[in-house]
């Protein structure tokens, strides 16, 4: 396992003063590593699961050739381009059993959707484009070509190849996917354990009488839906004070407890603060001022209780900088340690309705409400206050403006990329 210190040698520029995004996610990149515990479990109990092994198919799906339509189907090599075909119906096959008989030129049979293909007939035409007289069908000239509407025996999964590869996070269409095989159970990566708490004399929980200076603990609550998103099990361990011994006992037991921690507050540059003294005396970490807005201050490394190391992520205190450190830093490194191998989640393009001021050398991630305009393309336009303060407009907002580092002003109708909220938060 690298140490801090040879992870950051490993990277061209690195400065843990002015560090970039893009040098963030490459660091932790390095820094974490998946679980390596598995489970077997029953298909109804992975949606959102990682699996930990490819799932071979067992069959071939579909096991025959079959109809896509209602309609009739025959011999495509009768087909002429510039003459309808008329054929004579010799019978009805019906989805869930093969059709028994044959079929000779100038005949068809009558079938239904997913019904198992006549042998020696390749094309089906949909019940609606034909003329009907009594048993016979005329097709037009020209509405077909060999081979339509007929769906090949294993041409969405063959028999004894990966239908899902290890490192798939289980989403509704491959629970489908499973279970159209006929597996009953996939083996996982057993869920990832996080450690949470925020630190701070001045941060009150839910249910403590107001005080001057005080606020409300909201960043518990984001990091816990965000955490729970992911299905993740969330290790709460309340609100800690700058109390050294309370601080090294709560490090201690998330260490021991968790895959990895997360706190909010105390990782300020230059703050005398008793959380960022505690992370240095128990673990290997580096403490960052990265080129971004919101967000800036963060700490991040191991912490080790015992001899199993726990990844450690020092979130600055700010409401929205914890959102956005989150969603752009956090998440990318706890899908890794899940063990999901997904492309990250494209940016979308949006043309921008107001102009926005932005200094190259950093990125910024402000909030935005994407629409749609009335000839299909997309617009965003800021939810206004952009303070990291401001947790309302997360709230307002489907998406973060994501402004990159060596990026300037944006004009009015110029396109941004935008990461969208939409099953991520």
């Amino acid at each position: 396992m690298k140490s801090i210190e040879q992870i950051a040698a490993e990277l061209q520029g690195y400065d843990p003063q002015a560090l970039s995004a893009q040098a963030v996610n490459d660091f932790l990149a390095r820094l974490v590593e998946p679980v390596t515990d598995t489970e077997e479990l029953p298909l109804l109990q992975t949606l959102d699961r990682v699996l930990a092994q490819d799932v071979i198919s067992p069959v071939s799906v579909p096991p025959h050739d079959n109809s896509a339509m209602d309609g009739y189907a025959f011999a495509g090599h009768q087909l002429r381009a510039d003459a309808p075909l008329t054929l004579q119906s010799v019978g009805t096959a019906l989805a869930g059993k093969a059709w028994v008989g044959q079929v000779g030129p100038g005949q068809c049979v009558r079938i239904m959707t997913g019904a198992i293909m006549p042998a020696g007939l390749d094309t089906v035409v949909p019940q609606e484009f034909v003329q009907q007289s009594g048993e016979a069908i005329t097709i037009p000239a020209g509405l077909l070509q060999t081979g339509d509407n007929r769906r090949f025996k294993g041409e969405d999964v063959m028999q004894g190849q990966p239908a899902l590869r290890a490192g798939t996070r289980l989403s509704p269409a491959a629970l489908g996917l499973a279970a159209s095989l006929g597996v009953p159970t996939v083996t996982v990566h057993r869920r990832l354990k996080v450690a949470y708490f925020s630190t701070g004399d001045e941060i009150l929980s839910l249910g403590e009488a107001p005080r001057e200076g005080a606020v409300y603990d909201s960043n518990r609550y984001t990091v816990f839906g965000l955490l729970t998103r992911l299905g993740i099990e969330v290790l709460d361990y309340g609100v800690v004070g700058d109390e050294p011994q309370k601080l090294e006992a709560t490090f201690r037991r998330a260490a021991a407890e968790a895959d990895a921690i997360i706190t909010s507050g105390g990782v300020s540059v230059g703050e005398a603060d008793h959380t960022k003294t505690m992370m240095k005396q128990l673990g290997d970490v580096a403490f960052w001022r990265i080129a971004m807005r919101p967000g800036r201050p963060m700490a991040v490394g191991r912490i080790t209780s015992g001899t199993r190391p726990c990844v450690l992520f020092g979130l600055p205190g700010n409401p929205v900088a914890v959102m956005v450190t989150f969603l752009a830093f956090v998440r990318p490194a706890l899908l890794k340690m899940m063990g999901c191998q997904a492309a990250p989640s494209p940016l979308l393009r949006a043309r921008s309705l107001e102009p926005m001021r932005k200094k190259p050398g950093r990125t910024e991630y402000q909030r935005g409400i994407v629409s749609t305009k009335a000839d299909g393309a997309l617009q965003v336009r800021t939810t206004g206050n952009q303070g990291s303060g401001v947790l309302s407009s997360m709230v307002q907002a489907n998406g973060l403006i994501v402004l990159h580092h060596g990026q300037g002003n944006v004009a009015v109708g110029e396109e941004v990329d935008v990461m969208m909220f939409d099953g991520v938060i």
